[in-house]
């Protein structure tokens, strides 16, 4: 049945607010993100979340499972069409302050964000914590890996802007 009252981005908004603070309990971080984020945050690398989650869901996550919250966050509201369009991604290039065909690292979960992201001249990292190889591969993604512990920062060059990162274990590359 259609609601009309309930067919808006403030409704949407509001029940997926709701998702974290009633099922938060149940939540765990995907192995190696809370390392990563710590060394990322530490070095001073600038970092963003893209997401086709509204505000109240990615930040009541990020609260639920007391990781950091970025400086940048572009989220279902943000732009008029989501992933694959890469316009989300291009945004958030954009609050990083990147030009236009920088250089840019993207870790993904899903074939629509691998694709945004390659779309918008990333190079992109698919996780394979939510589909298979496959449809990552499909979908375009530079490597694969079964999570986040296979990613580790090296280094961050301040003046350049540039990190240097190390890729294991890759199920493809």
């Amino acid at each position: 049945m259609y609601d009309e009252s309930k067919a808006n981005m403030e409704y949407v908004s509001e029940m997926e607010g709701r998702i974290p603070r009633e099922y938060g309990q149940d939540a765990v971080t995907i192995p190696g993100s809370r390392t990563l984020l710590d060394l990322v945050e530490k070095a001073g690398v600038p970092w963003g979340i893209v997401t086709s989650g509204t505000r109240p869901l990615v930040t009541g996550w990020l609260d639920v499972m007391k990781l950091a919250h970025p400086r940048h966050l572009v989220v279902a509201e943000d732009v008029p069409r989501g992933k694959p369009d890469p316009a989300c991604y291009k945004l958030g290039l954009q609050s990083l302050g990147l030009p236009e065909g920088a250089s840019a690292l993207v870790l993904e979960d899903a074939p629509a964000g691998v694709m945004s992201g390659k779309a918008a001249g990333c190079k992109v990292v698919a996780l394979a914590t939510t589909h298979n190889v496959v449809r990552l591969r499909d979908a375009g993604a530079d490597w694969i890996v079964r999570d986040m512990q296979s990613i580790s920062l090296k280094g961050w060059d301040n003046k350049s802007g540039v990190a240097s990162i190390e890729i294991r274990d890759a199920l493809l590359e």
